[in-house]
């Protein structure tokens, strides 16, 4: 088993914190064995985190956190800008076009863009993987509903701890079942429903803390773009 954190946000989203490094580091002080990074419709830190991860002894693995027209899907295994604002049917179209995997993070969380209430129960279905467990949790009632509906319908299952800061990765963690340290051995098994998830809320400081940070720079971003 390998232990993957599979949402995470570097500083290149526009509610992130952190620079890579210290986004790897962090991984490897929790004994992980794999990080993905994120990024709100941004790949280059993920593509470089990739990259680096080896020189930390941890598997990259390259993505990104799609929003669509529905609202967000994680782009796990790309390697291009998956482009935002698509529907979700061509959206998850696209990842796969892309080589990857698509899984569909707090589904059921309507004001953090979960997709579920602007799709089908049938589209949501079709992902590759449902995220059943983030640590971003106010009553875990989300969370819940993710879970029951990704087991009555068989789907694979992954947790993420959607860290925004970096002290934060590694509250949810998706237990991989692979022996095989690489990318693609890790995203087979996801997609295998080769699964578990091991999971702690986010504290109520933390949460604050990213959401006061995240909303300071979402201004930072929105005057740089007016001016």
């Amino acid at each position: 088993m390998l232990s993957v954190e599979l949402h995470s946000h570097s500083s290149l989203s526009y509610d992130g914190r952190d620079p890579i490094e210290y986004l790897l580091e962090q991984a490897v002080a929790v004994g992980l064995d794999a990080l993905a990074v994120t990024d709100h419709d941004e790949i280059d830190a993920s593509l470089e985190a990739a990259e680096l991860a080896g020189d930390y002894g941890l598997v990259g693995i390259p993505g990104m956190e799609v929003t669509c027209a529905a609202g967000h899907v994680l782009a796990l295994g790309v390697e291009e800008l998956i482009p935002a604002g698509l529907s979700y049917d061509e959206t998850l179209d696209r990842i796969h076009d892309a080589g990857g995997i698509a899984v569909v993070p707090h589904p059921f969380q309507k004001s953090r863009h979960g997709v579920a209430p602007h799709i089908s129960s049938a589209q949501l279905a079709s992902a590759d993987a449902i995220e059943i467990y983030n640590s971003r949790l106010l009553t875990g009632i989300a969370n819940q509903r993710a879970e029951r509906f990704a087991k009555r319908r068989n789907l694979p299952m992954t947790a993420g701890s959607d860290a925004h800061i970096a002290e934060m990765v590694g509250q949810a963690v998706t237990e991989v079942g692979t022996d095989t340290r690489s990318a693609d051995a890790i995203l087979s098994a996801v997609a295998e429903g080769r699964t578990s998830v091991v999971g702690n809320k986010t504290p109520w400081r933390i949460s604050f803390r990213q959401a006061a940070g995240g909303a300071t720079r979402r201004l930072k971003h929105a005057l740089t773009d007016l001016f």
